[in-house]
């Protein structure tokens, strides 16, 4: 006792002299873990903290919060701190330390074979898909389409006017020259463009607007294309003086026959397909025959350049449409051929000095219309000698230089036009008048298609590579 009132009234800073402080720390820490064990003098608070534990036995996320333990003495019920900050120090500075936490960049691992496996499966779900468009794609070019199916047969048909767009296709890279729909009834869901990228394609532009077939055949700008009547072969022409005839469903090209001038127009012969003619820059229209692959006939105009060709009723004649133009008239504008002979039926057709870029047939009247320069539609009497009819001619849209297109619908009772500023014009062929203007495309609209089956249902192309289809 007389050791312990020595030491409670010592004034030394040092308790236990002659140890270090890590061992009296240790020695501390033996002591809590004794009275813990004896339960002589530890208090239980259970609203705030059970009991001591050592830092060593500390859970991770108690060491890293602001947990301390405390001692309660039994007399005086007051919190005692434990004597030890060594052991203070060890929890503040695991507290510091960068907890692991979970990294959602890594990968789990992945053993070779599995991979194998995997990369397996995907190639042959792949391949799987492929075959399964290119079946699909198959079946639409040689089948019937589901959307144009109820509109066969019928005898009441009458072609509509077209209000939204049903599909925008950003179709080529480069400016579309041509768009055309198949005149065979039950093949007409498919939709032809010719552009100045090299290419023409196959489209399912009736219903779901999918490319079914990218033809590259030509080196150069492709800049005039046409179905075949069978609706299986399509005729083109480019600006690398080829003319080819390619296969729908295989893409094969059939004959392929080179001329001495790029070719921007073409025909085929009504009564015999494998005979078509080819026009461009040159001033000779040459006649082929894809059987062969030879010139047949060549017919001389003395011009510059041949801008469009049309076979007349019966395929004996056909009217070519030149640059050509005189100082008071365009005599040459506008030539009639006959087919077999090679020699001009007429040229004093058009008497009007503007060019002809285009040319279209009546389906059901002996006549045809020629778009041109004047910002105006002709129509002329496909019967010797020709005459243009001068009461009745369609306007409102705008040519402007550009190559662009007009077309007459199925029956006959409906004329749509492109436009240089980019819409497109419905009028009516008794009356010439206006029916209908829509703003189409931001560039030049040079095309416009009316479907041979399906009502009010149209496709426009433009100078930007847009191809559009109206319902």
């Amino acid at each position: 006792m007389k050791s312990l009132v020595d030491y409670d009234d010592s004034d030394s800073e040092e308790p236990f002299p002659g140890k270090s402080g890590i061992v009296l720390e240790r020695e501390e820490e033996r002591r809590w873990r004794t009275s813990f064990t004896s339960n002589s003098d530890l208090h239980y608070d259970r609203d705030q903290t059970e009991c001591y534990t050592p830092p060593s036995c500390r859970p991770t996320e108690l060491a890293s919060s602001n947990w301390h333990p405390q001692r309660t003495s039994e007399y005086t019920q007051q919190p005692i701190n434990p004597p030890f900050p060594a052991v203070q120090n060890s929890v503040a500075r695991s507290a510091e330390r960068p907890q692991p936490t979970s990294d959602l960049s890594l990968r789990p691992y992945v053993s070779k074979r599995q991979k194998l496996t995997t990369r397996a499966a995907s190639a042959e779900l792949n391949n799987a898909s492929s075959f399964n468009l290119k079946a699909t794609n198959l079946h639409l070019l040689s089948e019937v389409s589901e959307r144009i199916r109820p509109f066969l047969g019928r005898k009441d048909r009458r072609t509509g006017l077209p209000r939204y767009v049903q599909h925008h296709l950003q179709a080529h890279q480069g400016p579309v020259n041509t768009v055309q729909w198949c005149p065979v009834p039950h093949l007409s869901h498919l939709l032809l463009s010719a552009s100045m990228d090299k290419t023409f394609k196959v489209w399912d532009g009736a219903a779901s607007g999918r490319c079914l077939r990218t033809c590259s055949v030509h080196s150069g700008a492709v800049r005039d294309v046409c179905w075949l009547p069978c609706g299986r072969r399509l005729l083109s022409g480019s600006f690398d003086n080829m003319a080819a005839m390619t296969d729908v469903e295989t893409g094969q090209v059939v004959a392929k026959v080179e001329n001495q001038f790029k070719v921007t127009c073409l025909a085929f012969q009504p009564l015999d397909p494998s005979i078509f003619l080819c026009g461009g820059f040159s001033s000779e229209v040459k006649a082929w025959d894809s059987r062969s692959c030879k010139v047949v006939s060549v017919y001389r105009a003395g011009i510059q350049q041949t801008l469009d060709i049309l076979f007349l009723s019966e395929g004996k004649e056909f009217v070519t449409s030149s640059d050509a133009v005189s100082r008071d008239s365009a005599d040459r504008t506008l030539i009639a051929w006959d087919f077999r002979t090679t020699a001009k039926v007429s040229n004093q057709i058009f008497h009007e000095r503007y060019t002809c870029p285009s040319l279209a047939l009546h389906p059901q009247e002996d006549s045809f219309v020629a778009q041109t320069n004047g910002n105006y539609i002709a129509i002329f009497s496909a019967q010797k000698p020709y005459h243009m009819n001068k009461r009745r001619r369609f306007e409102g849209h705008k040519v402007e230089g550009y190559a662009v297109r007009c077309e007459m619908s199925s029956d006959g009772t409906m004329l749509a036009s492109g436009c240089s500023t980019g819409s497109m014009h419905f009028y009516d062929c008794q009356s010439a008048h206006s029916l209908l203007t829509l703003h189409a495309h931001q560039q030049a609209c040079v095309c416009v298609s009316l479907h041979p089956v399906l009502p009010a249902v149209v496709a426009t192309c433009d100078w930007g590579g847009e191809i559009k289809i109206w319902n």
